[in-house]
């Protein structure tokens, strides 16, 4: 059973290797997993530790499988990794559902994301739940030292009404 709820501090080191191990997986052919790892897995403990009260926790079966975060409270989701042996299992799917109803919730009627252009997995995700690419664009990282494509993606969450007067607008 999948149940998501907010992260708690003693979440920090398990939510830090699910990170490890999704990033890990989500930059085959990007980056050279060896040299990048130790700072992959520094970035997750700074963003972690300083931000798991804005981290929800997927568990499966009462185990974290899963986690994701909206790190500035706006409309855009930063982060989203599910634990590789644990996806397609939904988990993924009830975090999404969840950051969408907080975005809700804060006043925001579309939700936005990014992620690089060759996580092919992660952009179908997006778009069988009814993102749609917003833009794409290569800047060069140097933490990489290359030039990285990234791709936002776009949903909108509430129905737009309809400007005028009376029932239908105009």
């Amino acid at each position: 059973m999948i149940t998501v709820r907010n992260a708690l501090e003693e979440d920090v080191p398990a939510l830090v290797e699910i990170g490890v191990r999704a990033w890990a997986a989500a930059v085959v052919g990007v980056a050279d997993l060896e040299v990048r790892r130790d700072h992959a897995r520094h970035a997750f403990e700074q963003f972690l530790a300083g931000r798991w009260l804005r981290v929800s926790v997927a568990e499966l079966d009462g185990v974290r499988a899963a986690w994701a975060a909206r790190e500035a409270l706006n409309d855009e989701i930063s982060d989203l990794w599910v634990d590789p042996p644990l996806q397609k299992r939904g988990l993924g799917s009830a975090l999404l559902a969840a950051m969408e109803a907080e975005i809700v919730a804060a006043g925001f009627e579309a939700a936005r994301l990014q992620t690089h252009a060759r996580n092919v997995s992660a952009v179908g995700f997006f778009q069988k739940h009814g993102y749609s690419v917003n833009w794409l664009s290569i800047d060069y990282s140097e933490r990489l030292d290359r030039d990285v494509e990234s791709v936002g993606l776009r949903r909108q969450l509430v129905a737009d009404e309809p400007i005028g007067y009376g029932p239908g607008g105009f």
